[in-house]
């Protein structure tokens, strides 16, 4: 709609977010269509919406990544960013949030689903980004708006201002009243909104909606305070400027109306963004951008396209970027744009530049990853943005199909973690597996098939190895000897050890305290090395710590003697003497800490008793009004599935860290179930 003409703002970026399937993705489609830039919306189950282009999110119906798209609206240009609401995929939400002029924020009268938009309202608070509330499903409400609004307010700290009330025709909404234009709209299917006369009861209703409303806003404004005082009413544009401001200030959330799938409110939402939302020049100075002529943009993702490399979509503050200009970047890298293009889902078009707040994605800078700061200096720029990715809460073993695509594997993991920085790969150095750490089930399961649909490789998984060790209980002294004879030069080693335990975190020592020479000095660095050696692999089967090992005694041959012998016969002794001293079983303890609604958490000390924890005690969660915060001790072996009982448990909003505290014994059944496991896998 409307012609191409660059706005004194400048071209518009807008985030759209919210809890997970409050119709994100149909409100873009919804503003597509409405605009004209495609012929219909698309419908996110049929798979047809421009938003879920993958093929990971047209199998899941869910956004499992941010997509976006750009249109013109009365001249402005705006590209919306839609970002994935479930909490396994807030990475992408939390990098391209910087980028942003201002988020809409979609949500509906769920209470179940508070939790969620106090996670995401908390994000913009903390970011400074000026947002609107978009209460969308508006055709299903069942409640009474002001009583939607008093249940969502908690989750806001800053006052959710109703902008607009609705018509009700019995027991549906047929319109709504906008309380700053002061005109009542009918809703009309996928066509604008009719205007009709506010009389009777609405008008009764908006009347008094609006005082509200300009309460709210002269809490800001003296000269508004006074004229409501004196009941002198406040000239329209002066209501618009106050709104307009107070957003961009963060004193205000204004909460719209609408339904997404009906195409309702979208025009209003529209409207209501080309007015008041801030412009480029006002989010560089929200990120601080240095005064200067060079361009300066901030990547927030990165995508390796199956057949056009690497593209690095970017959010330009200041500058113009030709083709083929070379850019720095705040991680000391740099690199020459080969190709730019609009950012428009999966119908990317080629430019020859951009300018000072265009989303653009460029080309082939291979050493620039997500987060960076870009500058046309000379020198690297100083970051913008500091992202640093959610703990990981998840984990699976992962190795290729086939072992001749091992090396294929770790470049495409590499290139996954480019794309989801919130995915980390971790070498077991004892098990030779890959663990693959993640935000969560489905994250992991994306981060699979992503791994097979676009770089063709096919891996099996499998649990991660837990951290078990062994111990001992029991003092021994044992000779280990290692003699062989099959012509010429022979293998003597003799050793004579004492072992014994040390305290439970001592670790390992090795002393030694030979005398007269019975073991030459040049051969002890080979039986300590022999010691260890012994001990990568107990009796139990898992590696052996906190005991001390002092070389005592032993034999040498002249010529026979070697570095290879001795440390085979420190091996030997080891090897021999461990099941005598009382092997036991050790597991991991880590310090669990849960965040988590206050209402769930009687559901969190059941789910951590079930799981053997032991509970420390819970707090209220500092800054976190409704929220807990519940520590506790863990085995390892028990917080593998954690979160998905703790999501399901918390409508999807709760969370925990963990930090390794101590190896702790395991006896009686539990010791056996595990060490039979472990020798049937083994």
């Amino acid at each position: 709609m409307g012609q191409d003409v660059r706005s004194p703002r400048g071209p518009r970026c807008i985030a759209l977010v919210g809890p997970f399937q409050s119709g994100k993705t149909t409100l873009l489609e919804a503003i597509l269509a409405r605009t004209g830039a495609i012929p219909r919306a698309g419908n996110v189950d049929a798979g047809t919406s421009v938003g879920d282009a993958t093929a990971e999110a047209r199998r899941h119906k869910m956004g499992v990544g941010l997509s976006a798209a750009t249109t013109n609206f009365m001249g402005d240009s705006y590209t919306f960013i839609d970002c994935p609401g479930s909490v396994e995929f807030a990475h992408d939400m939390r990098a391209a949030l910087p980028a942003v002029d201002a988020a809409v924020v979609v949500c509906e009268a769920d209470e179940k689903k508070l939790p969620q938009l106090q996670l995401i309202l908390r994000e913009l608070e903390d970011l400074g980004i000026p947002r609107f509330l978009f209460l969308n499903k508006i055709d299903r409400a069942n409640k009474r708006i002001r009583e939607t609004l008093a249940t969502l307010q908690p989750a806001s700290r800053i006052p959710l201002v109703l902008r607009q009330i609705p018509i009700w025709n019995g027991d549906l909404i047929a319109g709504f009243v906008d309380l700053a234009l002061e005109r009542a709209f009918v809703y009309r299917e996928h066509k604008a909104s009719e205007v009709v006369a506010l009389e009777g009861g609405d008008l009764d209703r908006e009347k008094e909606a609006r005082f509200s409303m300009l309460e709210k806003l002269a809490d800001h404004d003296d000269a508004l305070m006074e004229q409501l005082l004196e009941d002198i009413p406040p000239p329209r544009d002066a209501v618009f400027d106050d709104l307009a401001r107070e957003l961009r200030e963060g004193l205000i959330c204004p909460v719209l109306l609408g339904s997404a799938a009906r195409e309702n409110g979208v025009l209003r939402l529209m409207k209501a963004l080309r007015h008041e939302a801030p412009g480029v020049a006002e989010t560089a100075k929200r990120l601080g951008v240095p005064a200067s002529k060079d361009a300066t943009g901030y990547v927030f993702k990165t995508v390796h396209l199956q057949h056009g490399g690497k593209l690095s979509l970017t959010r330009l503050f200041a500058g113009h970027i030709d083709d083929g200009a070379t850019l720095q970047s705040s991680s000391g890298e740099s690199g020459r744009v080969s190709g730019i293009s609009n950012v428009n889902c999966a119908h990317d078009t080629k430019r020859a530049s951009a300018e000072a707040g265009d989303t653009v994605a460029l080309g082939k800078l291979d050493a620039i990853k997500t987060g960076d700061t870009l500058s046309s200096g000379k020198t690297a720029p100083k970051a913008l943005v500091a992202i640093e990715p959610l703990p990981p809460v998840l984990s699976m073993a992962i190795a290729a199909n086939d072992r001749k695509d091992d090396v294929k594997l770790g470049q495409a993991l590499l290139r996954l973690n480019e794309e989801d920085p919130s995915l980390t790969m971790i070498q077991n150095p004892r098990t030779h597996d890959i663990v693959l750490w993640g935000q969560g089930e489905m994250h992991l399961r994306v981060a699979l098939e992503r791994l097979s649909d676009r770089f063709g490789v096919h891996v099996k998984s499998h649990p991660p190895a837990i951290g078990y060790q062994e111990t001992i209980r029991k003092s021994i002294t044992q000779r280990g000897r290692h003699k062989k004879q099959s012509g010429g030069h022979g293998q003597f080693g003799d050793v004579v050890l004492e072992i014994a335990p040390l305290p439970r975190g001592g670790g390992f020592e090795f002393h030694e305290k030979v005398v007269g020479g019975a073991v030459p000095r040049n051969y002890i660095g080979a039986v300590e090395e022999g010691v260890v050696d012994g001990l990568l692999r107990g009796p139990l089967g898992f590696p052996v710590i906190d005991l001390q090992v002092t070389l005592t005694d032993g034999s040498y041959h002249s010529v026979d003697s070697s570095d290879l012998a001795f440390r085979t016969a420190a091996r030997i002794g080891v090897s021999e003497a461990l099941p005598q001293c009382q092997p036991v079983l050790l597991e991991p303890i880590h310090v669990v800490e849960i965040v988590c609604p206050t209402d769930s958490t009687a559901k969190i000390n059941a789910i951590l008793s079930g799981r053997r924890g032991q509970i420390l005690g819970f707090d209220t969660r500092e800054g976190w009004p409704g929220w807990d915060c519940v520590r506790a001790m863990m085995p390892e072996a028990e917080i593998g599935e954690l979160i998905v009982e703790l999501r399901s448990a918390t409508a999807g909003a709760g969370s925990f860290t963990r930090a390794f505290d101590r190896m702790a014994e395991v006896t009686g059944r539990a010791a056996d179930q595990i060490i039979a496991a472990h020798r049937v896998a083994a």
